[in-house]
């Protein structure tokens, strides 16, 4: 056979080279050995060929003979090769590729065809490798296995290898050229040939580190590509959601192996951003922020803010607000807050959130702006406007060359429908508010202004200063307020300042307040004044009001002797009646006692009587027997689970069941009840979190969708890999009808060609994603 090499190329030389450079070369390449993963049929093989060439090029007369012929090839274009060999042999069914008729070749022993293509391999030549194989690994290997090329456990290998080599080094160069989608394809061929023949897995790991570090140059290409090529843009956001999910997020620490780290993802994603469309952000970033991740929040806030004015779609702003909320918590996103709040009309929470914001560079800008208004709107309308402009729409494909105008959006009819039914959000507003340290003594608007200033002109009652998150006196100062925080009466110690004293005059028998006296005490001993409290204003009603005094007891040594006798006829009746209470005690203890033996005796005589009875009436249960029915079993049937009707073998019936399942879920989702469980049923991410996201979209719009689906089946493939995913491809007809506020706005009907993956997990089948053919 022809192969398309020629001597000098063997040994790396010029044709101009000296018989030393020969010598040198043919010393090099020998001693250079392959990959040890070949067979020594193919080192000899090499060998043999290296050894042909120095012979015939070391010889000056052959040299020359062979120099003639390799310049007439080369220059002279009436030249022709002639035919092969072996070409278009039908025993093997194989054809040698056309050959350029001015590139050098030379023929080769069939069993040296090994060697030929190693040798193709060093020198760079892949895609005449490529060539010069695909007819052999193309038909089932039919010429390798035969014996042609030499022995088939052994030639087969090496075949394999060098084409895998060369799908190898032909994918790193197209990676150093930037064709980094060409280059994936060749490493994934490479893999694929190893696969079918299941050999050299290291190689195949080799090839499989450097797709993992190829996949953010693929992204970077597909999605940059036009978007009339749907399914390629597709496949890079499907690969971004591949290194999303192994990283654990956007700020995740997996290892996607990819080699970036955290912050060179995140320069990564700010650099694609600008390839992405408002939807696919939105769609992406709100999936991401899920997990939870605030990088992913800040970014679908972003989406959801651009794609909402530029549609004029304020739903989607006001879902922004609420997002920046959960964010609002741990970061200052005050004036982001500000701009959304002015796109929502709500000018007065605007100014709120601009008074919070420690942006310094925009508030100056804001209120440089402002100088001729009371307020600070007209600064915000000029810089959301700018920021809009500069700072947004710029990173994002649709959007970056629309102009921003916040007339026109205001102007639009249905953003002012929707802004004039829009509830008030004053609940939502106070979790903006970061709530400072009050000092002591500052005032607070509708509470009463409470001070420890003593009063004027000699007024005894006191005033106190209240905490104004606990409502209660600091220092614990006993005080009456009144609705301007004045006391009505006499203590009070606060903030360790006390009032003077409060100063009641004593007043003696014959004045405002009245002596009593104890009996047997003289009245100019101990006196004790009772002081008539300042709201009383007659004394005289404490005087009338106060108990008769305590009759007077006569003297122990006064006692008559008919005293004594009356004194110990008492002791004595007292003592008799302690001796009856004694005895009461211990008859009723003993009575007790008796009841508790005679209850006793009787239980044992009538157990030990019944016992007796059991043994004649036969053996007795012992223990809690069962309550046993005729109506129902003693022990409960399990009821057998009814089958899911996804489950099972896919066939055609069972793939038209799985997307019936799916139109009405989707039908239930989009629709006017928004039933999103539906979704959960029979979708799996990415198709889930897509879907999901639709539909709270329009649940915040006030829009839904009413569907008619028919479906016909057109193939089924299931993977051999692996029984658990397959393809489906199907002809669908959809009829829907767009309402927005109760009203039909659009309708269509489309028939598809759309293929769909499905997969299972030891249960019904799923839907996981489908792309529209046509």
């Amino acid at each position: 056979m022809r192969i398309p090499l020629d001597y000098y190329r063997i040994l790396g030389l010029p044709i101009q080279a000296t018989a030393e450079q020969l010598k040198q070369a043919h010393r090099d390449r020998t001693q250079q050995l392959p990959r040890r993963e070949y067979s020594d049929v193919a080192i000899d093989a090499r060998k043999q060929l290296i050894d042909e060439a120095y012979t015939i090029l070391s010889d000056p007369d052959r040299r020359g003979a062979y120099d003639m012929g390799f310049l007439a090839k080369t220059y002279d274009p009436d030249s022709e090769l002639p035919t092969p060999a072996g070409d278009g042999n039908p025993e093997v069914g194989i054809s040698q590729p056309e050959a350029d008729s001015h590139s050098p070749s030379i023929e080769i022993d069939d069993r040296q065809f090994v060697g030929a293509l190693l040798i193709l391999q060093e020198l760079g030549e892949y895609e005449q490798v490529l060539t010069l194989t695909r007819p052999f690994l193309g038909t089932g290997n039919i010429g390798l296995k035969d014996g042609r090329f030499g022995d088939p456990d052994l030639i087969l290998p090496d075949v394999i290898l060098t084409v895998a080599l060369a799908h190898l080094e032909l994918g790193r160069e197209q990676w150093q050229q930037g064709q980094y989608e060409n280059a994936a394809a060749s490493l994934e061929a490479g893999q694929d040939v190893l696969l079918r023949e299941s050999l050299f897995a290291q190689l195949r790991g080799e090839m499989q580190a450097d797709l993992y570090k190829l996949r953010p140059y693929r992204i970077l290409e597909l999605l940059q590509l036009p978007e009339s090529k749907g399914e390629e843009r597709r496949r890079g956001l499907q690969l971004l959601r591949e290194m999303l999910h192994e990283r654990g997020g956007i700020d995740g620490h997996g290892d996607d192996r990819s080699g970036l780290s955290v912050e060179d993802f995140l320069r990564f994603i700010q650099q694609l951003r600008s390839s992405l469309t408002t939807t696919e952000q939105q769609t992406l970033f709100e999936t991401e922020a899920r997990r939870p991740s605030a990088v992913a929040t800040y970014l679908a806030v972003y989406a959801l803010l651009a794609q909402g004015f530029a549609r004029a779609q304020p739903a989607l702003i006001r879902k922004a607000k609420l997002m920046l909320m959960q964010l609002g918590r741990r970061q200052d996103v005050h004036l982001e807050k500000a701009v959304c709040s002015l796109l929502l009309g709500q000018t007065e929470e605007a100014s709120r959130a601009l008074e919070l914001s420690q942006e310094r560079e925009p508030i100056a800008f804001i209120r440089q702006n402002s100088l001729d208004s009371p307020d600070l709107l007209p600064g915000l309308c000029l810089y959301s406007e700018r920021w809009l402009q500069d700072e947004v729409f710029p990173h994002f494909r649709d959007l970056q060359n629309q102009p921003v105008s916040l007339k026109d959006y205001f102007a639009n009819k249905h953003v002012q429908s929707y802004l004039e039914a829009l509830p008030s959000e004053v609940g939502t507003s106070n979790e903006w508010v970061v709530v400072q340290p009050r000092r002591r003594g500052a005032t607070q608007t509708g509470t009463p202004a409470l001070s420890t200033r003593q009063p004027a002109n000699g007024d005894t009652s006191a005033t106190a200063q209240t905490d104004v998150r606990t409502g209660q006196p600091q220092g614990g100062a006993t005080a009456t307020l009144t609705a301007t925080g004045r006391g009505t009466a006499g203590k009070s110690s606060l903030a360790g300042t006390s009032p003077p004293p409060v100063k009641v005059p004593s007043v003696e028998s014959n004045s405002a307040s009245t002596t009593l006296q104890k009996p047997g005490v003289s009245p100019d001993n101990h006196r004790r004044p009772l002081s008539t409290p300042p709201s009383e204003p007659n004394p005289q009603t404490v005087v009338a009001s106060s108990p008769p005094p305590a009759p007077t007891v006569p003297p122990a040594n006064s006692t008559a002797s008919g005293g004594g006798r009356n004194h110990n006829s008492r002791r004595t009746s007292q003592n008799n009646d302690s001796i009856k209470v004694k005895r009461l005690l211990l008859v009723g203890l003993i009575g007790l006692f008796g009841i508790w033996l005679l209850w006793t005796i009787l239980s044992l005589l009538f157990g030990w009587i019944g016992n007796a009875l059991d043994g004649l009436a036969g053996p007795r249960l012992r223990g809690e027997q069962p309550l046993v029915e005729l109506e129902q079993p003693p022990v409960p049937i399990p009821e057998v689970e009814p089958e899911n009707p996804l489950a099972g073998e896919l066939n055609e019936g069972l793939a038209q069941q799985v997307l019936r399942t799916w139109f009405g879920a989707k039908a239930a989702a989009l629709g006017p009840e928004y039933q999103m469980e539906a979704l959960r049923e029979i979708l799996v991410d990415p198709a889930l979190s897509r879907w999901v996201t639709t539909s709270e979209t329009l649940q915040l719009e006030n829009a839904y969708r009413r569907y008619e689906h028919d479906v016909r089946i057109q193939a089924i493939e299931v993977d051999q890999d692996n029984p658990n995913q397959a393809i489906v491809d199907a002809q669908v007809r959809e009829a829907t009808q767009f309402y927005e506020g109760g009203e039909v706005i659009n309708s269509g009907d489309d028939t598809l060609q759309v293929q769909y993956q499905l997969v299972r997990d030891q249960g019904p089948w799923r839907i996981r994603d489908w792309q529209v053919i046509r």
